[in-house]
């Protein structure tokens, strides 16, 4: 596996591992973004076995060591299997997550207490030249999990939407082009929306944002009109998967027994 890394808006740097037997033929990336500030932030840890790679990548950016916070969207292997790892290698890190996310799995999960933050609720990561100021948005069941959440870096506008825009293959760290189509194409197969309806809606919400970049979990990341995209992506669901129940019925690739 190789891990590379590339600075998709102001000191926010992608950290992406392409593994080519997740969905193949096509193969699947797995993303950690990194802000560089005063209080640096990583959302997404990915898999334990990313580990080594993962926090390397990080240590090239800032020493791991500094690490203020860790953050992810919601409870699943690929994107907090790492935490404990994390919070090992950075003394001073705290998981931040949503109240219900700690409630229900973080006190546990976590070694150290989690930070439980409020819908809306800001961490201000500091600096002088580059003020960071990061927003905590709860999205339940979207695109899954009861916990799930985003996270708005308001200085830059880059709203990390985890698995929101999930692409098969190895694309451009970044891209302006749109991704409605292979987000379709990757939710028919995976069926990992949660529920259409909310899914449209906090969509629909979250282009009130105004986001110029796009922080993509799986594939390439967008740089572009950000409020467009995800309301293309809210109407591409609702034209596209109604009436739910129809849609609900098909399995997801992942439950296909090995050939």
């Amino acid at each position: 596996m190789e891990t590379r890394t590339d600075e998709i808006a102001d000191r926010i740097y992608r950290i992406s591992t392409f593994i080519p037997e997740v969905a193949a033929p096509a193969g699947f990336t797995f993303n950690q973004f990194l802000v560089d500030a005063e209080e640096p932030l990583l959302f997404h840890t990915g898999m334990r076995q990313l580990f080594p790679l993962v926090s390397e990548a990080v240590d090239r950016i800032v020493p791991v060591e500094r690490l203020r916070w860790i953050t992810f969207g919601h409870v699943e292997s690929d994107e907090c299997g790492a935490m404990n790892e994390f919070l090992a290698a950075a003394p001073h890190a705290q998981v931040a997550h949503g109240l219900l996310g700690c409630l229900v799995s973080l006190n546990d999960l976590a070694d150290r207490p989690p930070v439980p933050m409020a819908d809306g609720e800001i961490l201000d990561l500091g600096g002088k030249q580059l003020r960071r100021r990061v927003r905590h948005l709860n999205t339940p069941h979207v695109p899954h999990n009861w916990e799930a959440r985003v996270l708005f870096e308001e200085t830059t506008g880059t709203l990390f939407c985890g698995d929101l825009f999930t692409q098969f293959g190895n694309g451009p760290a970044v891209t302006g082009d749109g991704l409605i189509d292979q987000a379709l194409e990757a939710e028919i197969a995976f069926r990992q929306t949660s529920c259409l309806t909310a899914a449209i809606q906090t969509l629909r919400a979250l282009a009130e944002l105004g986001p110029t970049t796009l922080a993509v979990m799986h594939g390439s990341s967008f740089h572009g009109d950000g409020a467009a995209a995800l309301r293309a992506l809210a109407e591409a669901y609702e034209q596209r998967f109604s009436p739910e129940s129809e849609f609900a019925a098909r399995p997801s690739v992942l439950e296909s027994p090995p050939a």
